[in-house]
């Protein structure tokens, strides 16, 4: 594998006529490739692993390494850097930037095979090809799941109705104080949570966006206003606030992680950013993917892939080009990185490691296979303010069929649509 990539990225060198590719030679190459520095971005805990990794590949080039971690708003920094002439040569960040960053030509596609992609798993590789190009090199892939106290309920519930039907009861034997721990809402309780509420509006029938013939999401196929959003927020609105109250505008990511870890709720519907939590808990717990309805559609999670970007303005993108390419298949890295924060390797060697050393890998594995890809067009910016706003009413109680049109409407005005 080492020497099939060494090739390939010679070939690739070739092909886009990168001087820093090959040895930097004597006298003037050598000190012109000591003036150069490859410069990463990445957010903190990330830029730490990646360090010496980056030190060691600028060492075999002749040149410096600097590796930057950006604390919060990392999209944003990078686009207002390369707006600037202040770009890395690589980021690191969330797939579903694509979009945008194509828009912005602020990325270039990763001059890779296409079958060097196959060493990835089918759903990370999905994420990063956007247009018939692949965009990023994956490393890690999350995705929703349903954290489950087995002390209060030992098998996983084959439905959500289940789910429902057994936390109601332990909450009515007084076992526990909340049904199900699940975020509805932002910190703030007055917006809803489009990423945490797809699995339930996709198994009851809603989409966002249909897919063109490549399979990206189609902006021209919006589905918010078609009957099955109107009867999947029926089926949301039944849990909420003036149905069973399972559902409530109160619920936040952090309140619902408390009531779970504090053994308030037998269920938890999360990502792998709480698995460290449930474990220091000390309870026993299982994993398993988010239950669709009964009779309905499955859930599909939205499933993010962080990712490796080469930065179209920066001033050494040739070798952030080389060292995203020598990402590809470094099973060393995807380790480091998995050790740093246990998330889903996208590469499956890297998986295969993970499997055998972690048994909640498995789960988040079997969760990801099952969600899609969030949306990486940049359109999906449209949906998120007016399908927030949707859920908080929905889940409060308001009529849903106008609240679904009050949503498409506000969509379609933001996309210029009718």
């Amino acid at each position: 594998m080492r020497r099939h990539l060494a090739l390939l990225a010679g070939a690739v060198c070739l092909s886009l006529g990168l001087s820093a590719c090959g040895s930097t030679g004597a006298g003037a190459g050598d000190a012109a490739a000591k003036n150069r520095t490859l410069t990463i971005w990445a957010d903190e805990k990330r830029a730490d692993v990646l360090r010496p990794f980056a030190e060691a590949f600028a060492a075999k080039k002749g040149v410096r390494a600097e590796v930057v971690g950006i604390p919060q708003n990392q999209q944003q920094e990078f686009v207002d850097a390369s707006k600037a002439g202040r770009a890395p040569d690589v980021m690191v960040g969330a797939h579903d930037w694509i979009g945008n960053l194509v828009q912005n030509d602020l990325i270039d596609p990763v001059e890779v095979l296409d079958n060097r992609l196959g060493d990835y798993v089918d759903v990370a590789r999905r994420a990063v090809t956007y247009q018939g190009k692949y965009y990023a090199i994956p490393y890690a892939v999350e995705s929703l799941v349903l954290f489950r106290n087995t002390a209060l309920v030992p098998e996983a519930p084959r439905t959500f109705d289940d789910l429902v039907a057994t936390g109601e009861a332990l909450r009515k034997a007084g076992k526990v104080s909340q049904a199900l721990g699940y975020t509805v809402s932002s910190p703030d309780g007055q917006a809803g949570d489009t990423y945490h509420m797809y699995p339930l509006f996709s198994s009851a029938g809603g989409y966002l966006f249909g897919s063109d013939s490549r399979g990206d999401s189609d902006p021209s196929d919006l589905g918010v206003g078609k009957p099955g959003s109107v009867a999947a927020f029926e089926k949301i609105a039944a849990l909420g606030e003036k149905g069973s109250g399972v559902l409530r505008n109160s619920y936040s990511s952090d309140s619902s992680a408390a009531a779970f870890l504090s053994g308030k709720t037998p269920f938890l519907v999360s990502g792998p950013w709480r698995l460290t939590d449930v474990r220091s808990a000390g309870m026993k717990y299982a994993i398993s993917p988010v239950p669709g309805f009964a009779g309905k559609d499955p859930a599909r999670s939205f499933v993010g892939v962080q990712s490796f970007f080469v930065a179209s303005k920066g001033k050494n993108k040739d070798l952030g080009q080389e060292f995203v390419l020598s990402t590809l298949g470094n099973l060393e890295l995807a380790d480091a990185l998995f050790k740093a924060e246990p998330r889903m390797p996208a590469l499956k060697e890297a998986l295969d490691h993970a499997r055998q050393g972690d048994p909640d890998v498995g789960a988040f594995e079997q969760a990801a296979a099952a969600g899609v890809p969030l949306p990486s067009i940049p359109q999906m910016s449209a949906i998120w303010g007016p399908f927030n706003t949707l859920i908080h009413q929905a889940v409060k109680g308001d009529p849903v069929p106008p609240a679904v049109a009050a949503a498409n409407k506000a969509i379609k005005d933001q996309l210029g649509v009718r």
